[in-house]
């Protein structure tokens, strides 16, 4: 059972309406610099769009954390559970999230199968085309620093330890798992991948209310990331094996 939050309505909502124009922003200004052509904002590829796409999201959730914690008056130690409850209980359940990673990749399949026996093309998420298709090698570890630092602590802060104990206080502790999780995947803007990140989301929830302990489902979406990326580079390393037609 989560313990209680403090987290204000009030500052709720200027948390998701500082995002929302960090977002904003980062559009206008990647779509402004590819219209006055300017290097590494000329294709989805470069590495200024890159760096501002994910930057005004993710990169800005650390800096608006940093403010919302303050506001409450609670340290980063604290609201990550770095000395939090139930701590000694997070490797045991992380090391559960395996067979999870194992599901979300055959829903993916599923998924993919599905939408393609429907007629609905399907193509990769932006972040693993950006790394399947990336020419140097400080955009791939940017992205893989991206994927396996950033995204997990702003993510999971933002739906897990922000959203999440926020809209059950309120009263809708379904709308909490469901609604959360399901505006999890949702954002990430992939019809293949909605199914398999809502429930991934879903064991998150389930990892974060087992642990009380945000540290937990952070751990286990920065491996679940890792692994995706250790799976899309052997499968890259694997493709350039076959003979080429």
């Amino acid at each position: 059972m989560l313990s209680e939050k403090p987290w204000r309505v009030e500052a709720v909502m200027q948390f998701i309406a500082l995002q929302f124009a960090c977002l904003c922003f980062g559009i206008v200004a990647v779509s402004l610099l590819h219209r006055l052509d300017i290097s590494g904002f000329k294709d989805d590829e470069g590495f200024g769009t890159i760096l501002v796409g994910t930057l005004s999201f993710q990169g800005a959730a650390w800096l608006l954390i940093l403010f919302f914690l303050r506001q409450h008056q609670t340290g980063w130690r604290d609201a990550f559970g770095f000395r939090g409850p139930k701590i000694e209980n997070v490797p045991r359940l992380v090391s559960g999230f395996a067979v999870v990673f194992v599901v979300v990749m055959l829903l993916q399949g599923a998924s993919i199968w599905t939408l393609t026996k429907l007629g609905w093309p399907t193509e990769d998420e932006v972040a693993v085309r950006l790394l399947s298709e990336s020419k140097s090698w400080w955009t791939s570890a940017y992205l893989g620093v991206f994927a396996v630092v950033i995204a997990p602590v702003a993510e999971e802060f933002i739906f897990r330890g922000m959203l999440f104990p926020f809209v059950w206080r309120l009263g809708f502790p379904g709308l909490a798992r469901f609604g959360v999780s399901a505006l999890f995947a949702l954002i990430h803007a992939d019809a293949a991948t909605f199914v398999p990140l809502f429930v991934f989301a879903l064991a998150l929830t389930w990892l974060y209310e087992k642990t009380d302990n945000l540290l937990a489902p952070i751990t286990a979406h920065a491996l679940f990331n890792a692994g995706n990326l250790v799976l899309l580079w052997v499968g890259d390393e694997f493709s350039r094996t076959l003979p080429q037609q």
